[in-house]
């Protein structure tokens, strides 16, 4: 399934906005269930009831992600079409309510994808489900790059595996998000993860600075004010380092896909690992941009992306 972009739609930053924001999202039906975590917070978890006998496919979103996001409910819709279950589950702080922990989420958050993972174990036990599908888009790609490369032989209860869009290389996405147009990312990134911060600061009076946090103007200083501090880095070159997943590509023993396209504005094709495990399918598509793949004629479709990644999975 070769990738073609819209002559209509040329470059990387237009086939990354415009499906974001101006491509209709397909209906669908989800159900949700709020988990208790192992530390006494909560996440939300977002269900596409299937028929049982039927594989599941669970998709960890994005930064500032959600159920809602144009990729989730395109992949969701497509699973829902094949009468699949589908699975969203929300990262701390991402449902529309803010979580209770002194911490939210991140690129390399390898050990809370562990224990949604293994949970739906179960669930998958309980309805019936067939085979087990774990899919990741940007942020929510990378971190399951890291799980199932630090999982390895652990990890094979997924049967097959799809990262699409994930930052690889945090440190040259975060360099690239710095300059130029693409500041533009980072603005609306902050924009709503600003205010949350500022909700966490009531729960945990002292967290982290305050004025800083309202000074921060990219993603480097956010992450060395709030992500790495809160979750166990020293800075963000600590950060950015450990928590990408180019590192543990060839770690993987799980069938996955991983998907960019080389004209992503999150992450330059310079920064694409060449090699990665025998099992491991890297796919650097010249077009694309970051999680867009849009096709058709104006006003375009969304249908691209969710059919290249089940194609995959179903061949595994």
């Amino acid at each position: 399934m070769h990738y073609i972009a819209p002559r209509w739609l040329p470059g990387g930053n237009l086939q990354t906005i415009y499906p974001s924001t101006f491509i209709a999202k397909p209906p669908v039906h989800f159900r949700r269930e709020r988990w208790n975590t192992p530390d006494d917070d909560f996440i939300d978890v977002d269900f596409v009831d299937g028929q049982p006998g039927q594989p599941l496919v669970v998709l960890f979103h994005g930064l500032e992600g959600s159920s809602d996001s144009h990729y989730c409910r395109a992949l969701m819709a497509a699973v829902a079409a094949r009468g699949w279950t589908g699975v969203v589950p929300h990262f701390r702080g991402c449902s529309g309510e803010i979580n209770l922990a002194p911490r939210f989420y991140h690129s390399g958050d390898s050990s809370e994808l562990d224990w949604i993972l293994r949970r739906l174990v179960t669930h998958r036990a309980t309805i019936g489900a067939g085979k087990f599908y774990a899919t990741g888009v940007s942020l929510g790609a990378n971190a399951l790059l890291r799980w199932l490369g630090e999982s390895q032989h652990q990890a094979e209860f997924i049967d097959a595996a799809c990262a699409v869009s994930a930052p690889l290389d945090l440190a040259g996405g975060g360099a690239a998000l710095a300059h130029g147009f693409n500041r533009i990312y980072s603005h609306v990134f902050l924009r709503t993860m600003r205010p949350k911060c500022l909700v966490k600061l009531d729960q945990f009076p002292g967290l982290f600075s305050r004025d800083a946090l309202l000074q921060a103007r990219d993603l480097y200083t956010f992450d060395n004010i709030v992500t790495a501090p809160l979750h166990g880095y020293r800075n963000t070159e600590d950060y950015w380092d450990r928590a990408s997943a180019k590192h543990i590509l060839h770690d993987i023993t799980v069938p996955t896909l991983v998907l960019n396209a080389k004209n992503d504005p999150f992450l330059p094709p310079q920064y694409l690992p060449e090699s990665a495990a025998a099992c491991v399918k890297l796919e650097y598509p010249d077009e694309g941009g970051h999680v867009g793949f849009p096709t058709g004629a104006p006003p375009g479709e969304l249908g691209w992306l969710p059919q290249r990644m089940l194609h995959f999975l179903e061949g595994k």
